[in-house]
């Protein structure tokens, strides 16, 4: 299955240093040992049509074995670690997942 979450950054979060220290909050993720696979990225330079939703700052795609990997995912002590530090980085969060 795979887990997308995308982030909007809080405008005081969106420096270089806090950037960093996000950035590199979402690549410790993938050395969960739940994790199959996935990356973490920012909108792409595309050309803008209506129906592009570019408003975000991050998006993190992880692809999980199976749905119980990805719920014990979500309860990982170092997943919580990631949420603690970093909630006060995001005004927003948007959670998608496929089967």
């Amino acid at each position: 299955m795979e887990h997308h979450v995308y982030f909007w950054l809080k405008d005081e979060h969106k420096n270089a240093e806090d950037r960093a220290a996000f950035e590199g909050g979402l690549a410790g993720l993938f050395e969960i040992p739940l994790c199959a696979g996935g990356r973490w990225a920012v909108p792409a330079p595309v050309m803008p049509r209506p129906v592009i939703d570019q408003s975000w700052d991050y998006a993190l795609s992880m692809q999980f074995a199976s749905v119980e990997d990805h719920d014990a995912y979500q309860v990982d002590a170092d997943h919580n670690v990631f949420i603690d530090r970093f909630k006060p980085f995001w005004e927003r969060v948007l959670v998608m997942d496929l089967a």
